[in-house]
């Protein structure tokens, strides 16, 4: 049965909420990086996870928590999350150390997990498949507004009120969006209930992902990553041939095999965010580190890209409701590729009036991405996969992500060492960054070729 119209308006409007969380901390954190590497003497590979711990830990737990939602109820997984989340920032803005800190950051990612792999699906299951792709679109739209308040708000409290009071702002919109959730949002959402949950299965892929990603971003810094690593991947391994023979898996790996358009989309979600996360904290880098910007100017250069995001994403949801979103998004992946090609010139003279534009090209490349792959992923599946298919997009993207901060860790100390940013050769950093975005252009590129190849789009499968 249709849900009602305040339904719809309720869910959309915490789902917004929750989406807003993340982008809008990840990349206000970005702008507070220098900061708190100086309160806390921070060299640069511990300073990358505090970005890349939250990441991780949100990647190793969404498939399980998305699994566990579709069995127990979404609403439930939501709500819990919600509180992680917000203790964990409370805590964030207490650390007394980078190491302590890092710790918060990994259960504030727990709790991540807990979000986004249920806000999706209860999005999802509410609204039926013609207006999927417009809600999905508005959904998107918020994720790029917290990006374009992140910069702008986050670097003026870094500036003004320290690095903690972003973590603290953080936390007062996850409480608020819990009330607004208990109060308003009313209903249970559980698509395979009565199944059983794959406790083993959960934990050989929580441990394996961490162990891999762990051992690629720390190959250069710590002697035995190189093991781990291997250790890692061994664990996947045996992770798929065991979820090949359960009955009931915590991720139906039968979904990528029989559907391309669901396997060809998350391929496509995982290259685009392995190749564009982390320009927000390289460029953060240049603008303080290299040109000597402070937190709340550098915040300002950085709005023209998610400005662009939250206005263009709603029309791109919109036309993927009408075109095929394969289509569309590729455009986006191949725009994306351009804006990157163009930071791999990057330099002390460049203009500040190019980094805008680029940014704000990239911007468009992003909002043509994102809201159409999510309704590619989202359509593809049966109601019972909401869950599971929620989670596996935001694994990927989670996962892109870790890929995109390890880049940037393994470069950045290959060029400049594990040393304070205070004390880092500024031209050995920009030859480090230079070196990233060649990297990622090449991996965009391919993932215009992963767009294509999923096929048409069957958008309102039920």
């Amino acid at each position: 049965m249709e849900a009602n119209d305040s339904l719809k308006r309720y869910t959309l409007l915490v789902s917004c909420g929750a989406s807003f969380l993340t982008p809008f901390m990840g990349s206000a954190v970005n702008l507070a990086i220098p900061s708190i590497g100086k309160e806390f003497h921070g060299n640069t590979f511990l300073l990358s996870w505090v970005a890349t711990s939250y990441i991780l830990a949100s990647a190793a737990f969404l498939v399980p928590f998305g699994r566990l939602a579709d069995i127990v109820g979404r609403k439930k997984i939501f709500l819990l999350g919600i509180i992680a989340f917000g203790l964990s920032a409370v805590l964030c803005g207490l650390a007394w150390s980078i190491e302590s800190l890092i710790a918060f950051r990994v259960l504030q990612g727990i709790g991540s997990a807990m979000i986004f792999g249920t806000g999706m699906a209860i999005l999802t299951s509410v609204f039926p498949p013609q207006e999927r792709g417009k809600v999905l679109g508005i959904n998107a739209a918020t994720v790029y507004t917290g990006l374009s308040l992140g910069p702008v708000l986050g670097g003026a409290m870094n500036h003004n009120l320290g690095w903690p009071s972003i973590f603290y702002l953080t936390a007062f919109i996850a409480f608020a969006v819990l009330l607004f959730t208990v109060l308003k949002l009313r209903g249970e959402w559980a698509g395979a209930r009565g199944e059983n949950f794959d406790l083993l299965g959960s934990i050989l892929y929580a441990v394996g992902l961490v162990a891999f990603m762990y051992g690629i971003s720390a190959i250069d810094s710590v002697v035995w990553a190189k093991y781990i690593m291997v250790v890692g991947l061994l664990v996947l391994i045996a992770f798929v041939r065991y979820e090949m023979r359960v009955e009931q898996p915590v991720l139906n790996l039968s979904l990528f095999a029989k559907n391309v358009t669901f396997a060809f989309s998350n391929l496509a979600a995982l290259i685009n965010y392995s190749a564009t996360f982390a320009l927000g904290f390289l460029l953060s880098m240049f603008l303080q580190v290299v040109l000597g910007y402070n937190s709340q100017t550098a915040g300002l250069i950085l709005l023209s890209q998610p400005v662009i995001m939250a206005l263009l994403s709603p029309l791109a949801g919109t036309i993927s409701d009408r075109v095929d979103p394969r289509i569309v998004s590729s455009w986006g992946m191949a725009i994306t590729t351009l804006g990157l090609l163009v930071f791999c010139f990057l330099s002390k003279t460049t203009p500040i009036w190019l980094v805008v534009v680029n940014l704000g090209l990239l911007g468009i490349g992003f909002a043509l991405f994102s809201s159409p792959n999510t309704n590619s992923v989202m359509g593809s599946v049966e109601k019972r996969f909401y869950g599971v298919a929620s989670s596996t997009l935001g694994t990927m993207r989670l996962t892109g992500q870790t890929i995109s901060m390890a880049v940037v860790t393994l470069l950045l100390s290959i060029f400049i060492g594990n040393v304070n940013l205070n004390t880092a050769n500024p031209e050995l950093l920009i030859k480090g960054a230079r070196t990233a975005f060649i990297v990622f252009t090449v991996m965009c590129f391919g993932g215009i070729f992963a767009s294509l190849a999923r096929g048409r789009a069957n958008v309102g499968v039920q």
